[in-house]
């Protein structure tokens, strides 16, 4: 006889997590968990299609769950940014890092 697995602990979405901001939002310091990552800016400000962008922020990494620190930000309008996305070093532009909700960590 199996024994079936647990089912994981779902992700609410980004509604229910009132306390989710956008991870273009977080300064350096900040730690928190991925909520969501919803591409819906306007496609001109990225270069790529909103389904594209979404697709490549999800392989680069930043999937529901996964860990996250704001490590460093650009001297130039504070762009880009670098981020610890759970074991990796990641640096994105803060346009798209808009599209990552993030739940941040009490200070």
């Amino acid at each position: 006889m199996r024994h079936a697995k647990a089912p994981a602990e779902p992700v609410l979405p980004v509604q229910a997590h009132e306390s989710a901001v956008r991870l273009s939002a977080a300064r350096p310091g900040d730690r928190g968990v991925i909520v969501e990552v919803r591409a819906e800016t306007a496609p001109a400000g990225h270069g790529v299609a909103v389904e594209e962008l979404e697709r490549r922020l999800l392989e680069f990494g930043f999937v529901e769950g996964a860990r996250i620190e704001v490590l460093h930000e650009g001297a130039i309008w504070r762009d880009p940014i670098a981020v610890r996305l759970d074991d990796m070093r990641i640096g994105l532009r803060r346009r798209d890092a808009e599209d990552i909700w993030v739940l941040l960590d009490p200070k």
